[in-house]
């Protein structure tokens, strides 16, 4: 929940508050927020499957339902956040053909092919990615359930929908018949109607459909076991049993990146609606793809980076977060290192003026008129570029005294996560590097030691002392400019 105290006569909470305005990929148009109950919203993200490292272009759907959450929280809503981990049964291919990854990873690793391996495996990718999550400063789910913990869960809503004659065995497993759900499809416009014509899948012959998809996956080899006989749940299938076990038969709200629309979440909402006769989600909602030179960031594709790369590298992870939420999340990214550049530097600033000018200015109470700003832009649809900008306009008004401005800047940070309260808590701040971010406790002690010197001398007006300490720090390899917003310190 967001504590508000404002100031000014205008309160958000007191009647001006705007609407909560979300695109639903299922309409297709932004709508009003209504959740299933007044006070309370049921989300769910779709996770990670933890076969290798997360890249940094799968980390945008989680950053953006971090936003999604923080905009609940924003609104005085209770939030339970649901993020599985697929640890088991993601195949590589959505015709429910090829391997599944799991198993591939084991491979890879030169594993034993058993569960147990697997799930040390999954557990070293699940806590890796659970790093990248604190990194980012994405608030942990609710629940973060396994799919491998949740297998008689699956079972049980296989057993359902084959006595409801939603779903038929084959030698193989059992089958989803899409040809009994009417609405199937329907979430992004899918054709049906071609893709049954023409699926390029691997043929099955017993499929009655080649667009029907797989509830459970014989393996005779590994996998547990099933009146149908020793396998796997259908990749689909575990969020939909999660997410009815933790959240209910109708959640308000359902996430993940675009690629998911057209096949895993067409599929999720059948096998749900037909299991429990019920809406699965009111609200559906997507992220678009972060490119690198114009092509899709993708494992297939061999162009990804982690981000613990970046952090090896020496940025700050809170820079790519910064940088994310400079593009809308309906909008289509393009990374580069330049423009991570920029964000860090900006970022690196907003760190150095809240450290330097606002860190000790306690007891202010948010600017209203601030405050009212920062929900009307995340309210219409999470415009975190506008909200990105109000920043920058809180730091340059000269009307608020520096304990609302730090006040306001705080309540902003609550919503976009940007690490002021973090630096409030520490005063620790980070400067940037060329193309890189590093804490000023990772330089070594005698650069610092000139930093230092030098900013109290242009403080006191030495600016003979100033230029011979930047002569100094250039004979060390470095070079040295001044902002307004403090100096910045590049390699050589």
């Amino acid at each position: 929940m967001f504590p508000i105290f404002f100031s000014g006569s205008t309160d958000p909470a007191e009647g001006a508050k705007p609407p909560l305005m979300l695109f639903n990929t299922l309409t297709r148009k932004k709508e009003v927020f209504t959740p299933v109950r007044d006070d309370y919203v049921r989300m769910y993200n779709c996770g990670p499957t933890v076969y290798s490292y997360i890249h940094i272009g799968n980390l945008r759907a989680f950053v953006f339902a971090d936003i999604l959450r923080r905009t609940f929280l924003l609104n005085s809503y209770k939030v339970m956040q649901v993020m599985n981990i697929t640890d088991v049964g993601h195949l590589v291919s959505d015709g429910d053909d090829g391997d599944d990854k799991m198993t591939l990873a084991l491979k890879r690793e030169g594993k034993a092919l058993t569960l147990e391996s697997m799930y040390e495996l999954a557990t070293f990718y699940k806590d890796s990615f659970i790093e990248d999550l604190d990194a980012l400063n994405i608030k942990r789910p609710t629940v973060l359930p396994r799919a491998s913990e949740h297998i008689a869960g699956d079972i049980a809503m296989v057993e359902t929908l084959i006595e409801k004659q939603y779903a038929y065995r084959t030698s193989d497993g059992v089958y989803f018949d899409t040809a009994r759900f009417s609405e199937y499809g329907k979430l992004g416009g899918i054709d049906t109607g071609g893709q049954r014509s023409g699926a390029r899948v691997e043929v099955n012959h017993e499929k009655r459909s080649p667009i029907d998809f797989a509830l459970w996956k014989r393996d005779d080899n590994l996998g547990w076991e099933s009146p149908w006989g020793r396998g796997f749940p259908g990749w689909h299938l575990e969020c939909s049993a999660m997410a009815l076990e933790y959240l209910g038969k109708e959640i308000d709200v359902h996430t993940g990146g675009i690629d998911l629309i057209g096949t895993h979440h067409n599929n999720e909402i059948a096998q749900s609606e037909c299991a429990t006769g019920k809406r699965f989600a009111r609200y559906w909602m997507h992220n678009e793809f972060i490119n690198i030179e114009g092509t899709k960031i993708s494992k297939s594709l061999k162009n990804t980076i982690s981000l613990k790369q970046l952090i090896e590298h020496g940025y700050n992870p809170l820079a790519y977060r910064y940088w994310l939420l400079t593009g809308h999340y309906r909008t289509k990214m393009n990374f580069s290192f330049t423009a991570l550049d920029g964000s860090a530097t900006a970022l690196t600033r907003l760190h150095r003026f809240f450290v330097e000018k606002l860190l000790g200015a306690k007891g202010g109470v948010v600017d209203a008129q601030y405050g009212l700003q920062l929900l009307e832009a995340l309210n219409d649809d999470l415009d975190t570029p506008k909200a990105i900008s109000l920043i920058w306009k809180i730091i340059k008004d000269d009307t608020l005294s520096p304990k609302d401005k730090r006040a306001t800047l705080l309540h902003f940070d609550k919503a976009l996560g940007l690490g002021l309260i973090t630096l409030a808590k520490n005063g620790k701040v980070s400067v940037q590097l060329s193309v890189k971010t590093v804490s000023v406790d990772s330089l070594p002690e005698d650069i610092k030691k000139i930093i230092e010197e030098r900013e109290k001398a242009r403080e006191a007006k030495e600016w003979s002392l100033a230029d011979e300490l930047r002569e100094k720090l250039s004979s060390h390899g470095y070079t040295i400019e001044d902002s307004s917003e403090g100096p910045v310190v590049t390699p050589r």
